[in-house]
């Protein structure tokens, strides 16, 4: 068998039911853990569910019980401990609980080093090949926050929840948008909530939930602040 087809074999998904437990860090203080299963890996990525909001581009540090053959490094340890990015996420329902379909591509031992302080930095794929002593830095392009849709100064009733490391709402909030696009709103809050946490927001007057990342905080020359969301898992109907 040639080079090339043991190449191309081993980049195809293998169905590895493996647990895996998932770390994610939303800001310099908060972190959660959960343990899941994988539903395909190869030595290059994988596919699993989680019940934690994430999105594309965050990163993710994973613990594995590998198969040795399928490392590009660390093949003498019990756990296969790698980096990864989001490449994609899908909600899904789980028993009747929401969730994440997510896809991840390995990145290597350690993650950026902005990662200490900015844990929620987006990034894509610099190239397509994974290479075991490639910095982190060498492997990723940071995704700038672009505002791609027009807001519409409409005020939206909605449920704010945030939610805790063991998947509980720990705070909640009845407020309105300033403004709403499909992608995104500007959402008057009382809350402190940071840069980097995810939300869930609910309309029962639309009948929508919708996850979010705060991308950043304001506060308006009335005095009150505000925070402004991406929608990570669906557009928001308008």
């Amino acid at each position: 068998m040639s080079e090339d087809r043991n190449w191309k074999r081993i980049r195809e998904r293998l169905a590895l039911h493996l647990p895996v437990r998932v770390r994610g860090r939303e800001t310099p203080t908060f972190e959660w853990s959960e343990v899941t299963r994988l539903i395909n890996v190869t030595p290059f990525g994988a596919a699993f569910a989680l019940r934690h909001p994430t999105e594309k581009g965050r990163l993710l540090h994973m613990t594995i019980p590998m198969p040795r053959q399928l490392r590009v490094f660390d093949h003498v340890e019990d756990q296969y401990r790698v980096w990864a990015v989001v490449r994609y996420t899908k909600a899904l329902v789980i028993e009747k609980k929401q969730a994440f379909s997510v896809g991840v591509a390995f990145i290597g031992k350690r993650p950026p080093a902005s990662y200490e302080n900015e844990p929620w930095k987006r990034y894509d794929i610099s190239t397509t090949t994974f290479q075991a002593l490639a910095q982190p830095e060498d492997i990723l392009i940071p995704i700038t926050d672009q505002r791609a849709h027009t807001r519409y100064n409409i005020a939206v009733d909605m449920r704010l929840e945030l939610v805790d490391v063991d998947g509980a709402v720990s705070e909640t909030e009845h407020t309105v948008t300033e403004d709403i696009s499909p992608k995104g709103a500007t959402i008057f809050t009382t809350l402190q909530i940071p840069q980097g946490r995810f939300i869930r927001l609910t309309s029962e007057q639309h009948g929508v939930t919708a996850h979010a990342a705060i991308r950043a905080r304001s506060t308006g020359a009335d005095g009150v602040p505000r925070i402004h969301v991406e929608f990570i898992d669906r557009e928001w109907p308008l």
